[in-house]
């Protein structure tokens, strides 16, 4: 699945457009390498880092979802890796 639709159906970018601009901006890292380009692929186990609200985010894949569902079914689709606070730990 590309990058930045996984962004958008699992609700971590509010639009498909967004979820362009932050891969094509360089604000995120797939798997540790810096992301410039929005079609890389996302496979399940991959590590999305992403800068956001002036901290960084990192997520696991655990499943592609297959459409832009509700909340519920878009946070099923990854596992947070880092808390709120930026420490590493499952929320």
């Amino acid at each position: 699945m590309r990058l930045d639709r996984f962004l958008w159906f699992a609700r971590l970018a509010r639009t498909r457009a967004l979820a362009q601009g932050m891969a094509q901006s360089g604000q995120l890292r797939l798997d540790g390498r810096r992301v410039e380009r929005a079609h890389l692929p996302v496979r399940i186990g991959s590590v999305i880092a992403m800068a956001r609200g002036g901290r960084v985010e990192v997520v696991q894949v655990a499943a592609l979802p297959v459409r832009r569902g509700p909340p519920a079914e878009a946070r099923a689709c990854y596992t947070m890796l880092t808390g709120i606070d930026g420490q590493a730990g499952p929320q």
